[in-house]
């Protein structure tokens, strides 16, 4: 697909977003803070560019930032942010999104942009269409499934990882920001997750497609497993990669190999067939996924420290089933839901 073609494409995708998921015209106030710095950036503010005429638009620049600080400073709550990122802003230690949630003022972030690679243009601009009907009723089937089980297993071949007990109240991530504090996020969007209640409650083996390395790009690999007792790896196969072994090692170091989020993405236009390079963008990705790692402070867990964790690793997981005490959730990589 031509530059002019997904220009054209993001136009209507990004205006689903604007429309659909983040009202922009509730605000009095836009401003678009972009760098060109990448292809995907480029084609991502001549979207915006098209669809918002009369907002502010601020290339971002070393010699800028405190200029943006003062911007950010006058925003109302109300007012839209949106920030084209080929990597992230930094303004030393200012985390610009929690500023500006903090003032109530709605956020679009696209980042790290330089990790798709070319051929995943067409996936990363594909993924921003707001599917809202898809997202209420995979949200609404996911998450009424989720309250109300007893157990749920995660299948491949012979091998299951069981939940037996509880789960934390699964949260959405899927553009409705309805009764919500905070408006916005990084997009692409399109997953609800969940951990378990008790960490004792989650044992078994499950098999391993793809992994976050050190810089945050999604490593796929053959399947290898990993045995789970009571949230912690204890074991993991002698066919998986080097790297991934002194993941576990260095993660060992500092904390536990524990077991935290349970996801499931919702982001139909992301496959293993059509993946995107940024671990955050492809966490969306249509199936199921955990984390690695004590970080997760969505959900307060006695003996876990948040501001001490240090590791949120996203694992990816091979599944032919999953299915709760009730229903079959997911099955031939779709949910039933959707089939």
């Amino acid at each position: 697909m031509s530059q002019q073609q997904l220009i054209k494409k993001a136009i209507i995708n990004v205006k689903s977003i604007l429309d659909l998921s983040i009202h922009s015209y509730e605000s009095k106030r836009i401003a678009i803070i972009y760098d060109l710095d990448h292809p995907l950036a480029n084609i991502l503010y001549h979207a915006y560019r098209a669809n918002l005429i009369n907002a502010e638009f601020i290339e971002f620049n070393d010699s800028n930032k405190n200029d943006l600080i003062t911007l950010f400073d006058s925003l109302e709550k109300g007012d839209l942010v949106i920030m084209i990122q080929s990597s992230n802003f930094r303004i030393n230690e200012f985390r610009i999104r929690l500023h500006l949630f903090e003032k109530g003022v709605k956020v679009v972030e696209h980042m790290h942009l330089y990790r798709n690679s070319t051929d995943q243009y067409d996936t990363y601009i594909n993924s921003l269409n707001y599917d809202k009907k898809w997202y209420q009723r995979a949200s609404e089937s996911l998450n009424s499934t989720l309250v109300n089980l007893d157990s749920l297993v995660i299948q491949y071949k012979d091998d299951k990882l069981e939940i037996n007990g509880k789960l934390e109240l699964p949260k959405p991530n899927i553009g409705d920001y309805t009764n919500m504090k905070n408006i916005g996020g990084a997009y692409p969007i399109g997953e609800i997750f969940t951990e378990v209640e008790d960490f004792k409650n989650l044992n078994g083996t499950v098999w391993i497609y793809g992994y976050a390395n050190k810089n945050f790009d999604v490593i796929f690999v053959e399947p290898f497993w990993v045995k789970i007792i009571e949230s912690l790896i204890v074991e993991v196969s002698p066919e998986a990669p080097i790297e991934f072994c002194e993941i576990i090692k260095h993660v060992s170091e500092y904390e536990t190999p524990l077991i935290r989020e349970i996801g499931f993405g919702l982001n139909k236009a992301i496959t293993r067939d059509k993946p995107l390079g940024d671990i955050t963008a492809y966490e969306r990705t249509i199936g199921f996924h955990l984390s690695l790692g004590h970080k997760h402070s969505v959900y307060k867990k006695e003996g876990i420290k948040a501001h001490k964790a240090r590791f949120h690793i996203d694992l990816f997981i091979q599944t032919d089933i999953i299915f709760t005490d009730k229903t079959v959730i997911f099955e031939n990589n779709k949910y039933v839901f959707d089939i």
